[in-house]
């Protein structure tokens, strides 16, 4: 173990100062990350197509490549799925992230180029661990095995020559075989498919080793840890693994589900880390612990530009690059990467909160928000709005989700909200008016709807059976991996399911 701790010592300091590096030039290291992949992708029919060998300006390169969505790739991904070569990014790609799907499709089948897989994905977690231990330079992280929940979906064929699954499940399949000996369960269990059993399993195979870290979805792991005991009959996890020390945490905002986490984890020594990785690539790590914004990582193989999101549904809308964001302002997130996106709309809003170096947070999704009386109510706000509501009612949440209630003939427009309390509001109606209160606060557009109930009423509350978003991810096949659960909509098709779910349990 010392000798393990000494190499990977060593490797750190050096990526320590890489990371410095780009923190003091980020311009310089993204216009040359720009220029390395047109380069690399100029031969490919993408870049014979838009001349990528004549782009010579980062304004060139916004002007002669459009914008994409997955609808627009979509085609050519499925032949890169098939065998073909240089379409996107040169050579062959085998691997495809499994991701949510989009309006007309169950899924999307994201390219994982082997430069993308390795030089983003694994080399984003590799930095993760860099950073943590910059931090905790004490660390005994190495003394014991990182408890590891995969994909929802396990490693599958589409041919012989391609394949697909979760990017958990993807890396998983792809990191060194030595890793093997510091992670547990094994890969075989990692990958089960049915997520009951895999719970099951891991419980089996990890009660009795020495967990130190673990990573993934917050959500996920509340469903995991909560059986540990269960089984155990433990009283909290640390009674289990008494050497626990750090939550690597995405996917879904943590805020909600911190206090779960610190009452099944009672110690001020556990460390809880967020990381921005989705399908499509590995953008930003938490590297300040007292600080919850992230580092953007600018050196991975990702080019990054912006959208205003007050010019988002404009139908030409403005795209500004990385030294043009400005701090406060919410953006949605365009990303050109190694593994053959570009300038693709990732789907995300982020907000700046410095540029010196830059660090985010992220705020949404461009199209989980509501809007349907013009108060552009996004996750953020909702969010923010839950937290004080909680912490003045003593208030527990577990999991939610919201929509629209649409005027009719004697009915007002209002928010309606489903929420399944870990602990309840002893007075529920004054949870709601503290929910109004600070959405008021928050959101000018909202508390202009509000006035005097003019577009809007008091929000509505609907309080969910203990289970049912489980429940209602069970029977949509959105079990673990990188499912999230729909936080805000501006239709009611999601409150509709869950509310005639919630009759019924």
């Amino acid at each position: 173990m010392p000798v393990i701790n000494s190499i990977v010592k060593w490797i750190n300091f050096k990526r320590i100062y890489e990371i410095e590096l780009f923190k003091k030039h980020p311009h310089d290291v993204q216009s040359e990350i720009l220029f390395g992949l047109l380069e690399k992708a100029s031969n490919t029919e993408f870049g014979v197509k838009y001349k990528f060998k004549n782009i010579h300006s980062e304004r060139e390169f916004r002007e002669q490549v459009p914008i994409q969505g997955y609808e627009d790739i979509k085609p050519t991904v499925e032949r890169m799925m098939l065998g073909e070569k240089n379409l996107l990014w040169p050579g062959e790609t085998k691997w495809f992230a499994k991701s949510s799907g989009t309006t007309h499709d169950k899924s999307k089948f994201i390219p994982v180029s082997k430069d993308s897989l390795e030089g983003v994905h694994i080399r984003g977690g590799r930095d993760v661990l860099a950073l943590y231990l910059k931090n905790y330079p004490e660390s005994e992280v190495f003394s014991g095995k990182s408890l590891t929940l995969g994909g929802s979906h396990k490693v599958n064929n589409f041919n012989n020559n391609s394949y697909y699954g979760d990017l958990s499940a993807i890396i998983i399949e792809n990191i060194p075989f030595w890793t093997e000996f510091y992670r547990t369960p094994s890969t075989e269990i990692s990958l089960l498919e049915e997520f009951e059993e895999k719970i099951e399993k891991i419980i089996e195979h990890s009660i009795n080793e020495n967990v130190t870290s673990f990573a993934g979805v917050p959500s996920w792991y509340l469903v995991l840890l909560k059986r540990v005991l269960e089984v155990t009959g433990k009283s909290n996890i640390l009674e289990v693994w008494p050497n626990l020390e750090v939550f690597t945490h995405g996917g879904v905002k943590f805020d909600p589900y911190r206090e779960q986490y610190e009452k099944l984890i009672p110690s001020d020594k556990m460390h809880y880390m967020e990381t921005y990785n989705a399908s499509e690539g590995f953008f930003g790590i938490q590297d300040e612990p007292d600080k919850k914004d992230m580092l953007l990582m600018l050196d991975y193989g990702i080019y990054y530009e912006f959208i205003p999101m007050d010019e988002f549904r404009h139908e030409f809308p403005a795209v500004v690059p990385l030294q043009e964001v400005e701090i406060g302002k919410n953006y949605a997130m365009v990303i050109t990467t190694n593994g053959g996106l570009w300038r693709y709309l990732i789907g995300d809003t982020i907000r700046f909160t410095s540029r010196i170096p830059f660090k985010f947070v992220i705020t949404g999704r461009t199209k989980h928000f509501i809007n349907a009386f013009g108060e552009e109510l996004i996750i953020d706000n909702a969010e923010k709005a839950f937290m004080i509501a909680c912490e003045r009612t003593g208030a527990i949440i577990s999991e939610y989700t919201g929509g629209p209630i649409y005027m009719k003939d004697n009915q007002k427009g209002a928010h309606e909200w489903v929420i399944e309390f870990e602990k309840q509001p002893n007075d529920l109606d004054h949870f709601i008016s503290l929910l109004d209160g600070a959405l008021k606060t928050i959101n000018s557009d909202y508390e202009a709807k509000r006035h005097k109930n003019l577009s809007l009423e008091m929000p509505h509350v609907v309080v969910a059976q203990h289970g049912l978003f489980y429940e209602w991810m069970k029977r949509r096949g959105k079990m673990g991996g990188q499912n999230k659960i729909p936080r805000l909509s501006n239709d009611r098709q999601y409150l509709d399911e869950l509310i005639e779910l919630n009759k019924s349990m």
